[in-house]
């Protein structure tokens, strides 16, 4: 068993394309990109009144853009905002600036290997060029919102979140959802890094956190703690798995993740992989080829 996460899940239909107000400096636009991993879609947050802020364009879909640039209508986008370069958030960004001229600023691109390796989390937006890489407690600022980046390394290497101080709010992106845990697939993610973020998230004074995909979490530390719980009730999971004998990352799923559909093993079997490596590394299991044991 794994520790009881108050998921927060969407129970109307979504409303693709149309501006949503959340807050008095929070617009909403969802992209029409549902799936297993996107939950209803990918979230483009617009932030401010007259000149504004764009948080994660979204995928490359010419009808997005559109309704990005119809809820702005009238108003000026300084800066174009990405929390992390998968195809689901980054991409829109150069048709978006090239509508707008903004700035695209934020996370660093990814670096991607030479060596030919094949990966596991190769979904990203490697046309990906910033005009200006943020660093972490970084602000940028437009009339009456202050956005400060947050840097959260784990789902990915260059994750971040922003911070609107006027709302004590934080825009998340993947790194905490509301309606699911967060795939942490290696080598590029790490879950070492990714349990950090969580715990720097606990040291702030956030009032709510903003997904990218998902509605709104309302109890953000205790959300977050149950989330540092589950993993590592995940972790205590293969620890029991194993003192059984070695087990392969498929065979660790198969037990781990028995009510799980299948159709989201392979991305559980990432997670698990990111366990296992940071098990590795504090000694307690032991590769054996594609098996692991228990470090007796």
């Amino acid at each position: 068993m794994t520790s009881a996460i108050n998921y927060v899940l969407e129970t109307e239909p979504p409303h693709y394309e149309a501006s949503a107000l959340m807050s008095p400096l929070i617009r909403r636009v969802l992209a029409n990109n549902p799936s297993p991993f996107t939950y209803k879609g990918s979230g483009t947050y617009i932030i401010g009144n007259g000149c504004v802020a764009v948080i994660d364009p979204g995928p490359m879909l010419d009808t997005h853009v559109d309704a990005i640039m119809a809820a702005t209508a009238g108003e000026t986008i300084s800066h174009i905002v990405i929390t992390h370069t998968h195809n689901d958030h980054s991409p829109a960004a150069v048709p978006l600036q090239a509508r707008c001229g903004a700035k695209i600023v934020g996370c660093a691109p990814i670096v991607m290997p030479d060596d030919g390796a094949p990966r596991s989390d190769a979904a990203f937006d490697l046309s990906y060029g910033p005009d200006h890489v943020m660093t972490d407690s970084e602000l940028i600022a437009g009339p009456g919102w202050t956005l400060e980046a947050v840097s959260t390394p784990g789902h990915t290497s260059n994750h971040m979140c922003y911070a609107l101080h006027e709302e004590k709010a934080l825009f998340t992106g993947d790194h905490v959802m509301g309606w699911s845990t967060t795939v942490v697939a290696p080598p590029d993610g790490n879950m070492v890094d990714y349990i950090a973020s969580l715990r720097k998230l606990l040291e702030r004074d956030d009032v709510r956190y903003y997904p990218t995909h998902g509605k709104p979490v309302e109890k953000p530390k205790s959300f977050v703690r149950a989330l540092i719980a589950h993993r590592k009730q995940r972790e205590n999971q293969i620890l029991r798995v194993l003192a059984n004998g070695s087990a392969t990352i498929a065979q660790l799923v198969e037990q781990m993740y028995a009510s799980t559909p299948k159709v989201l093993h392979g991305a559980a079997g990432r997670s698990v992989m990111a366990h296992l490596i940071e098990m590795e590394g504090k000694g307690q299991v032991v590769a054996d080829g594609n098996a692991y044991h228990l470090n007796s």
